[in-house]
């Protein structure tokens, strides 16, 4: 009877499931580095939203299946059914119309794309400041399906550094100085010197071709696509007839070196738009040379990359099996070896990274060596690809 007891006991512990949300900090145990990339044990995550009006008056099972188009209709039937999904903390029915600013819990194992493993080194540590080597790939805070895997969560699992308020952005797949105030009114200081346009910037990049000697200013508009997930540079001035519909935007290039294949560029931008540089380098005739999504003029679209954690979803049934606790052993060509929980109803598992992701992704050659403002200045060392020797 003792065994039946116990038995039942580890079978219940088995099952338990330890719901995630953002309050719970990232920690050093969470991440599995393999292959190269550094990986995020998949976890339990309650994503929670507010009914918006023009949510209202929908059934719950319609208003996901429309709203968050990445998992089949079945899909939000049975998560609806076993509570994954709630409304104001409790189970409802599929038939269940929603109300307006309700709140909306969807309960997911949450997988996030790996990044590259390399160490997000601390190059200065103040009072009011940190400085870091941002490594390309890695975001610098949670946003879409990134959380943990980002610089700001491995600082606080790595080195217990929170509060952090990133001062300045860098792309994804941008490597360098990132500048991160240690609390809040030390980050105002930084957003009025920035606004105020008293902030200086020197990133670096390696572009095709010979870049002429002389400096070089383009001053040309941007307009940003957030579907395709790039910019495009707008030719013409105000004076013409041509309605411009970017935004400003200037940036100032100086050769440092060439090999006649590749140059190394200084890159210094006025304005701050969307992938800037990248863009007035393309519109230049020198492309950072290896950044895919500008070496060409094809439009690529990439509304199904960078997704949130309900699109990036396959289209695949999940299992409607109830036996949550599992351990497995993936046996995938990149993802072997290594335990974690297996979710049968999450669509991802059970692979590690989350369907969709492009394995072989890495940085680009664009890095950020300094920032300047009155009485400071922060810089990062060159990488070693700016070398053409």
């Amino acid at each position: 009877m003792k065994r039946k007891r116990d038995e039942e006991g580890e079978k219940k512990k088995e099952m338990e499931i330890v719901w995630q949300t953002p309050a719970n900090p990232p920690e050093r145990h969470d991440y599995i580095f393999r292959n190269g990339r550094r990986h995020v044990r998949p976890y339990y995550f309650e994503f929670i939203s507010h009914v918006k009006n023009r949510w209202a008056g929908k059934t719950i099972v319609d208003l996901f299946a429309e709203e968050f188009k990445g998992r089949p209709y079945e899909y939000y039937v049975s998560a609806v059914k076993c509570g994954r999904i709630q409304v104001d903390g409790q189970k409802v029915p599929v038939s269940y119309v929603v109300k307006s600013s309700q709140k909306i819990s969807h309960f997911l194992h949450r997988h996030e794309p790996p990044v590259l493993a390399l160490d997000v080194s601390i190059l200065n540590k103040e009072p009011d400041v940190v400085t870091v080597c941002k490594p390309a790939s890695v975001p610098v805070h949670p946003c879409g399906q990134y959380r943990k895997n980002t610089v700001v969560g491995i600082l606080q699992a790595e080195y217990n550094l929170v509060p952090l308020f990133p001062i300045h952005r860098l792309d994804r797949l941008v490597s360098g100085l990132l500048i991160l105030a240690r609390n809040a009114s030390k980050a105002d200081i930084f957003r009025q010197q920035i606004e105020a346009g008293k902030v200086q910037k020197q990133y670096v990049a390696r572009v095709i071709g010979v870049f002429p000697e002389y400096e070089k200013l383009v001053d040309v508009n941007i307009n940003y696509n957030p579907r395709e997930g790039r910019s495009t540079a707008e030719a013409g001035n105000s004076s013409s007839d041509t309605t411009l519909k970017g935004k400003a935007a200037c940036t100032k290039f100086t050769r440092i070196s060439t090999n006649g294949t590749h140059s190394i560029v200084s890159c210094e931008p006025i304005t701050g738009r969307t992938h800037q540089i990248r863009v007035h380098l393309q519109y230049a005739g020198h492309p950072i040379a290896n950044d895919k999504l500008y070496l060409s003029k094809e439009v690529v679209d990439r509304s199904t990359e960078g997704m949130s954690a309900d699109k990036a979803a396959a289209n695949s049934d999940p299992s409607l099996s109830s036996n949550f606790g599992q351990i497995c052993s993936c046996e995938n060509e990149e993802y072997s070896s290594e335990d974690f929980s297996i979710d049968p109803m999450c669509t991802n598992c059970p692979n590690l990274a989350p369907k969709g992701y492009d394995g072989h992704e890495g940085g680009l050659w664009l890095h950020c060596v300094r920032y300047s403002g009155p009485g400071w200045i922060y810089e990062c060392p060159y990488p070693d690809w700016a070398s053409l020797g």
